[in-house]
């Protein structure tokens, strides 16, 4: 179905498995989503966490159906954006997902590829000398952290709060932009100069990452800075 209704349109069908064997969290997502397929329902995001949790136990917010839809192209959408929803089948709540059809690809997708062309990825990708700008990797050759694997490279986010197009795309590699990456801001060379999300900063808490005294440090910053 994939080859034949999606993948002229770009729309990248997820790994089936990691590099350990595991199946992947997106692969998960997508089985998750068809289930009944034509006949898919919407899903909740605690159902689909519980899902991902039986494969990955330490799983706290799974990302994977946002990007399948949003970045790989496939017709899932959320009740929480309200977008492209079907009108046959009205979210029960603000936290749920659907995939809507495996026979057209997402609309948004469409337009961004209209607005971002191959031809403008490929600029970007010689620019770099074809090489991921996170680690390295050249495109086609054994990746330099799983040496079995070939590279690929993939548009990747600068900042992923804005769109995925012009200077704010970067060539990543496949384990380089894993769904995780889009907790944080690169630079142009792929370096880390931000965090784009609380939860990297929530686990590094609650793990015990940072000590009381960082933590008290980082709690009398925001006090002044919401003037409290």
């Amino acid at each position: 179905m994939h080859e034949q209704h999606l993948k002229h349109y770009g729309v990248r069908l997820p790994s089936l498995r990691n590099f350990g064997g595991q199946f992947t969290k997106d692969a998960l997502t997508l089985v998750f989503l068809a289930q009944g397929y034509p006949d898919t329902e919407w899903v909740s995001k605690s159902e689909l966490t519980q899902f991902i949790r039986e494969y990955y136990p330490e799983t706290n917010d799974v990302q994977s159906a946002r990007h399948l839809g949003m970045q790989s192209g496939f017709y899932i959408v959320s009740s929480r954006r309200g977008n492209y929803l079907p009108e046959d089948k009205p979210p029960p709540d603000k936290s749920s997902y659907l995939l809507v059809t495996l026979n057209e690809p997402h609309p948004a997708f469409l337009l961004a590829r209209r607005s971002d062309t191959d031809a403008d990825f490929e600029a970007i990708k010689q620019q770099y000398d074809y090489r991921c700008a996170t680690c390295g990797s050249r495109e086609g050759e054994f990746n330099l952290r799983y040496k079995r694997v070939r590279t690929e490279l993939q548009k990747g986010h600068r900042n992923p709060r804005l769109p995925l197009e012009g200077e704010n795309i970067i060539p990543q590699c496949q384990f380089c932009n894993r769904a995780d990456r889009n907790y944080w801001v690169y630079d142009e060379r792929g370096r880390v100069i931000g965090v784009a999300d609380l939860k990297p900063i929530q686990k590094s808490i609650r793990k015990g990452y940072l000590d009381n005294q960082q933590v008290q440090s980082l709690y009398r910053y925001l006090k002044r800075l919401l003037g409290l």
